[in-house]
């Protein structure tokens, strides 16, 4: 031991530079790219395909924890490898690596989700596996456990298995079914180090969330990040009394310097009050947020909703905003602090989100920001908020329409319970519709947010820059209409001058859209160790629309044996650029929900699936890539009863296909020259396999 420990602290030396927990006047927002079970909505690949639309959004993408655990149906907070395995529930290395690399490229920061409050041993209570890094080996001990985890649990366990645990106890609060790490212990800093050095330097990830951090003294986080020196770093201290998330923020201190933000609980349960009962009055006074409060405001990361907090289904409701989603979302993204944005709200709600973000961005409200309360009334129901930002101000009203906006300002973006108005100062033009694609032409409104009343647009749809001379002036509140892909420009034009210049992206897809088909298989459920009685899809797709009927769904009995494995298969019609299926797949009849999956959502294309074990409900493992290879060659062209064997029946099908012309096939038994026709020479060669087949 104490020559390993010589080797690390030669290697590991601290870098000689201070950490800030998270920048200041900090302008940007946060997705959080996941969900409780979003293994397909989360995989690196599909994130990554989305990183053009997601760029002009978000700075910030918080993933799951990316390394293996303990399966691949796993979100990451029972950690088993932290250096060697990086083949998740969510994508293999190289595909983490992509997307990391091309959200870099499109100025997106990825945000590791770190969870080093516990760690998942690898065989009896007590053992960790075996890690290298960079030539050193790191591995955690037994005495790397607190000495009262799992509540003297452990300690027993080690006792009568002649194991010894650390001498400390916990320095936060324990947590049952997994070992708590002692982080006073040496042993436990190094290899943290190491692990938080590699997520940075190697994988390239931009900053930490780090989960859990009731469970170990804040001082170790200072400390980790005083090391690491991450640009983005925020803490999960779930509480919702402000002055202990604060102590908490201070107690990350080094020298006097803070060293993480926090997740701002506080904000989220008033939000989360307001919202659910349509009590906007109740968001005003104090201890609302931390984002309200001069010397904490940087330090806040605001949110709504995450993946503990949302309602995952009827026997794990958690604990979610009930109503108002979309307001709340509103509220939020006009205040101080940094927005973290919940990856269901943005699918549910991206385009009220998209023109949140925009007013935000244009106002240039940052994480510092000052923001006043603008109005209340309890009897009218509305309660009114405003903030300052270095381009102007974003005034947001919630609730009741009955408080009238100032003549000074222009109602941007709107929605039940909720206005967005920019203050007339802020100069810019808006535009009705944000970026992205919609299946049909559409009208865009272009406005003035001026105080020049006078004040004209001027736009072009080539992408081209608007001038007095380049582009078609109109009046603000013109409508145009978008009946093709385009970038429209549009700038305010005041005496012969163009500025506030805003862009939007927009994708037509014309009616005429060929549409294609999809099969959906899945891995025969109805052998051991499942055996599930049949196999029923309940589908529904991207309008809600169901596709197999009520629930549970139809029952489906077409089979088909690919690379040797059976399948249940369905067929399906995409119709559209943006139209997609979602599925769970259950036994059917009244016990459903005793044998369903959980959603599978956002299918377009031809899938593999099968089912694994979970203690509520079945998860499903995307096994595309092993199958989708073998589909269209696993079965001879000829074989007709799909036996796999060659048949007179076989040979027949063959004649007759000669007969009838060349036909392309995939299968070299039939194909004997490779030149994916069937020729003479390949009924000889079939007929002389015959000869010498059992069939």
């Amino acid at each position: 031991m104490k020559k390993f420990f010589s080797i690390v602290c030669v290697t590991l030396l601290p870098l000689m530079m201070a950490a800030q927990g998270w920048p200041s006047n900090y302008g940007g927002v946060m997705l959080q790219g996941f969900y409780w079970d979003s293994y397909t909505d989360s995989r690196w690949t599909n994130l990554e395909s989305q990183a053009d639309e997601l760029a002009e959004f978000f700075n910030l993408v918080w993933v799951p924890q990316s390394a293996y655990c303990s399966g691949y149906t796993s979100m990451g907070y029972d950690p088993l490898y932290w250096f060697s395995n990086y083949n998740s529930s969510f994508g293999n290395k190289n595909e983490l690596l992509s997307m990391i690399s091309t959200f870099n490229s499109k100025g997106i920061g990825t945000i590791a989700d770190v969870v080093i409050n516990h760690r998942k041993s690898s065989s009896d209570w007590v053992t960790f596996p075996n890690e290298m890094y960079k030539g050193v080996t790191y591995r955690l001990q037994s005495t790397d456990i607190c000495k009262n985890d799992d509540g003297g649990a452990t300690l027993e366990w080690a006792t009568q298995n002649g194991k010894s645990l650390s001498a400390n106890n916990d320095t936060g609060e324990d947590w049952s079914g997994l070992r708590d790490l002692d982080h006073n212990s040496e042993n436990v800093q190094t290899c943290v180090k190491a692990y938080l050095d590699m997520l940075l330097n190697d994988l390239g990830y931009a900053g930490f969330r780090y989960d859990m951090t009731k469970g170990y003294s804040a001082s170790f986080t200072g400390m980790y990040n005083a090391y690491a020196i991450p640009t983005y770093s925020v803490g999960e201290y779930w509480d919702g009394n402000q002055t202990a998330v604060k102590n908490w923020i201070d107690g990350t201190k080094v020298n006097g310097v803070v060293q993480s933000a926090a997740f701002d609980f506080p904000f989220r349960y008033a939000v989360r009050d307001a919202a659910n009962g349509s009590s906007w009055t109740s968001l005003s006074g104090s201890g609302k947020g931390l984002n309200l409060e001069s010397n904490y405001r940087r330090y806040s990361v605001t949110f709504i909703e995450n993946h503990d907090t949302q309602y995952r289904d009827a026997s794990n409701q958690q604990d979610p905003i009930r109503s108002n989603v979309e307001a709340a979302n509103a509220y939020m993204i006009a205040m101080p602090g940094t927005p973290c944005v919940f990856l269901k709200h943005w699918m549910e709600y991206k385009e009220p989100i998209k023109q949140m973000i925009y007013a935000r961005q244009l106002a240039g409200i940052h994480n510092q920001s000052t923001s006043f309360t603008q109005a209340s009334s309890a009897s009218s129901n509305y309660y009114v908020q405003r903030t300052v930002g270095t381009r102007g101000m974003l005034m947001v009203a919630m609730g009741s329409t009955a408080y009238s906006i100032p003549s000074t300002y222009v109602v941007v973006a709107s929605g039940t319970n909720y206005r967005l108005a920019l203050s007339k100062t802020t100069e810019t033009a808006w535009a009705s519709v944000p970026s992205g694609t919609r299946v049909d032409p559409f009208n865009v409104t272009l406005t003035a947010v001026s105080s020049t009343s006078s004040a004209q647009l001027v736009y072009t749809l080539d992408g081209s820059k608007p001038s007095a001379n380049n582009g078609t002036v109109v009046a603000s509140g013109t409508a145009i209409p978008i009946n093709r892909s385009c970038t429209l420009n549009v700038g305010l034009l005041i005496n012969g001058s163009v500025s506030g210049v805003i862009t939007r992206n927009y994708t037509v897809i014309n009616e005429d859209y060929e549409g294609y088909e999809i099969t959906v298989f899945l891995k025969d459920p109805t052998v051991a160790p499942y055996n599930w009685p049949q196999v029923t899809y309940y589908c529904w797709d991207s309008y809600d629309a169901q596709q197999c009927g009520n629930w549970p769904g139809q029952v489906v009995t077409d089979t088909k044996v690919v690379k040797g494995v059976k399948f249940y298969y369905k067929t399906f019609t995409i119709t559209g650029a943006e139209y997609y299926l979602n599925f769970v797949f259950n036994q059917g009849g009244s016990t459903a929900s005793s044998h369903q999956t959980v959603d599978v959502t956002n299918v377009r294309n031809t899938v593999f699936y099968e089912v694994t074990t979970t203690t509520n409900k079945y998860q499903v493992r995307d096994v595309t890539d092993v199958y989708l290879p073998y589909l269209d060659n696993d079965v001879l062209v000829g074989d007709v009863n799909g036996d796999n064997n060659v048949s007179i029946a076989d040979v027949t099908a063959l004649i007759d296909y000669l007969l009838g012309g060349s036909v392309s096939i995939n299968d070299d038994a039939a194909d004997v020259n490779y030149d994916t026709f069937i020729t003479i020479a390949d009924v000889t060669a079939l007929i002389d396999k015959l000869l010498t087949s059992n069939d």
